[in-house]
């Protein structure tokens, strides 16, 4: 059998993150150190991996039915090879330091299991009613598999070099920074994606690290919706994937 499709085969390497191509991650498995994974996103994997559903303590399970952020991990663990996308997104692996690194929940793909995550409130230090959000911080030392709608910017935040972005286009940003929502509108009637932030909402970010910012200010869809009947099934009809998941960037 002969085909251009052999050109995509496993990528050859010895790290224990890298990435298969843009949209799916490879993590090679030794046995001894295992990986956090978002729910079913593996797609692929060889030799003796097994996946079993990750513990949260009682203070996160708290905080995510408090503040709606959270992860649903999967602890993907043996020898092996394992590989994980989501949604054909774009896929970046960063290292986490003693600095620490602050993200929404939903661009999460995979991190090392000795990390730790708690969720932190983004408030505004202007006081504007209504205002504020729910993030990750993620602390430790390890490696973190972060998705992007596209290809993003990396946004480097000096003492002298304030960044700005619009708070549903921030994916991530260094622990180390001072960040302020503010609004370019005083309407109390500011339209919030996203539970605390939305149109007209920015993030100030100030002191020394890094802010990631993606081409996009939807929020990817979280899961397929297949919905009910016949047609449906197929994607088809009022109830069908098609018409459920109309108005994101997916279906244009």
């Amino acid at each position: 059998m002969q085909s251009p499709l052999f050109a995509y085969t496993e990528a050859q390497t010895q790290d224990r993150y890298a990435l298969q191509n843009a949209h799916m991650l490879r993590v090679s498995l030794n046995g001894h150190e295992d990986v956090l994974a978002r729910k079913g996103a593996m797609v692929a994997y060889q030799g003796l991996i097994e996946f079993d559903g990750e513990y949260m303590s009682a203070q996160q399970q708290y905080r995510q039915a408090y503040t709606g952020e959270g992860l649903d991990l999967m602890r993907c663990s043996g020898q092996g090879t394992v590989y994980l996308a989501n949604l054909a997104q774009h896929v970046h692996v960063v290292d986490v330091d003693h600095d620490g690194l602050t993200v929404d929940s939903a661009y999460v793909l995979a991190m090392d299991s000795t990390l730790h995550w708690d969720s932190v409130a983004v408030d505004s230090q202007y006081g504007i009613s209504g205002t504020g959000s729910y993030n990750l911080a993620i602390s430790g030392r390890g490696k973190v598999a972060l998705m992007t709608s596209g290809k993003p910017l990396m946004m480097q935040v000096t003492p002298d070099k304030y960044a700005y972005a619009d708070a549903d286009a921030v994916v991530a940003w260094s622990s180390s920074l001072r960040v302020q929502m503010q609004a370019q509108t005083s309407s109390s009637g500011v339209w919030r994606r996203r539970g605390g932030t939305g149109e007209g909402w920015e993030l100030a970010f100030m002191g020394t690290g890094y802010a990631l910012v993606q081409p996009s200010e939807l929020m990817p869809p979280q899961g397929a919706q297949i919905g009910q009947g016949l047609a449906a099934q197929y994607g088809f009809g009022q109830h069908g994937a098609h018409a459920q998941n109309q108005g994101n960037i997916w279906t244009n």
